[in-house]
């Protein structure tokens, strides 16, 4: 049996809100709040142990749960951004979770992860000695933009990838890059970032394009869409 490790979910930064007052962690899908989704799709993985979310610390609708299918589901007070409230989750993690584990990193509203996408990740980035993260190849034509809105040029998309989540990376080497980066004044956009700016190289896992992260009305409907499809 695959061995376990811990997931870590930022659901506290900027950028919370998509129109109206309710974060779109919480907001409805199926009966659900998105985040719900997201830790049905984290969980249900035999490999996942249990979930430390990093939330607002004044979050006033977060159930208080302390697990959830049957596993332990820890919450902290994240930070102003996701790399800080990355940090603070890493904090959170059990004693039992040790320097060198793997931890898994999820955004909040990406729900539609695939249990065969997470197989894979788990597989082959535990096997590589930095970690692995979720990416799709890019497949669209890229332009770079001048500053008068007219087309500048035509970028060459082969080698590009747009970076997905889970990300798996290890416990301490993970904080240390995190750290380094906030010493340095600069915000990290995701954790591969931070590792990257160490001289590391993670290893890209091509993943579902159905993964995507809820940020707009468009994306919530879409979600509403791929969930109807699902068997019952």
């Amino acid at each position: 049996m695959m061995a376990q490790v811990w997931a870590v979910v930022p659901a506290a930064g900027r950028g919370a809100r998509f129109g109206g007052e309710v974060p779109k962690q919480y907001l409805e899908v199926g009966g659900k709040p998105l985040l719900v989704h997201t830790l049905d799709a984290l969980l249900a993985h035999p490999a996942v142990a249990g979930v430390v979310l990093a939330l607002a610390g004044d979050d006033p609708r977060w159930p208080g749960w302390h697990e959830y299918a049957g596993k332990p589901l820890l919450a902290c007070a994240g930070g102003d951004s996701r790399a800080a409230s990355v940090l603070a989750a890493l904090e959170a993690l059990p004693e039992s979770v040790r320097a060198d584990d793997f931890v898994l990193v999820h955004d909040a509203a990406r729900p539609n992860l695939a249990l065969s996408d997470l197989d894979r990740l788990l597989e082959l980035g535990r096997a590589d000695p930095v970690g692995a993260i979720l990416a799709a190849p890019v497949r669209d034509t890229l332009k770079r933009a001048g500053d008068d809105g007219g087309i500048d040029a035509t970028e060459p998309r082969e080698r590009l990838w747009r970076a997905l989540t889970p990300q798996l990376f290890r416990r301490l080497q993970l904080s240390r890059a995190l750290q380094a980066a906030a010493g340095a004044g600069i915000e990290v956009t995701d954790e591969a970032m931070a590792l990257e700016r160490q001289g590391l190289r993670p290893l890209l896992v091509e993943g579902r394009e159905d993964n995507f992260k809820v940020t707009t009305p468009a994306d919530l409907a879409r979600f509403e869409f791929e969930l109807s499809r699902r068997p019952l």
